[in-house]
């Protein structure tokens, strides 16, 4: 139940900003503030892993507000999706921490966007996460292209950073 308000919490404030004009860059940064509660927790007393990946849902949702791809996404009925997700635990989460997740989009192919996500603490770093993303509609999947063009962003990819090409089975001189 607390993931429903936390998701609550956080489109009410993407879409205030963006309501504002406050919308960020593609490759802007997008940081959201949580704490661990009872529900959140494993046998051993800290954040369950699987709760990690729902929490990076929450910033994957603020991030596709905050660049303006709400819209889109509607308009056209795509639906997010992720094809892999490759994920470092550094540090346990115990109850009533609070952390930061630091969501951002690292680069993109013609099939998939790579997204970073840091879960960072006073302590440092507790887990980072690159997930390779998609949009899927009504044909399939929608290409990178299309969605940089709803944007009204044309855009070249940055170059593709080792983690990403580890993801996508390449070795980052064939990347």
């Amino acid at each position: 139940m607390t993931l429903i308000f936390r998701l609550l919490a956080v489109l009410a404030a993407a879409i205030f900003a963006a309501l504002r004009g406050r919308r960020t860059g593609l490759l802007a940064p997008s940081t959201l503030r949580f704490r661990v509660w009872p529900t959140d927790l494993d046998i051993n007393l800290h954040m369950t892993n699987a709760r990690y990946f729902s929490v990076m849902d929450l910033g994957r949702t603020d991030l596709m507000i905050r660049v303006g791809l709400g819209p889109a996404i509607l308009r056209n009925r795509w639906q997010p999706v992720l094809g892999g997700a490759t994920i470092r635990y550094r540090r346990p989460l115990p109850p009533f921490r609070r952390f930061t997740l630091v969501s951002r989009v690292l680069c993109w192919d013609e099939k998939y966007i790579f997204i970073e996500h840091r879960m960072e603490t006073r302590s440092g770093l507790a887990a980072l996460a690159v997930v390779q993303g998609a949009f899927v509609g009504s044909t399939g999947v929608v290409a990178p292209a299309e969605v940089l063009a709803a944007l009204g962003t044309a855009t070249a990819s940055p170059p593709i950073p080792e983690t990403v090409a580890a993801l996508r089975g390449q070795s980052p001189a064939t990347a």
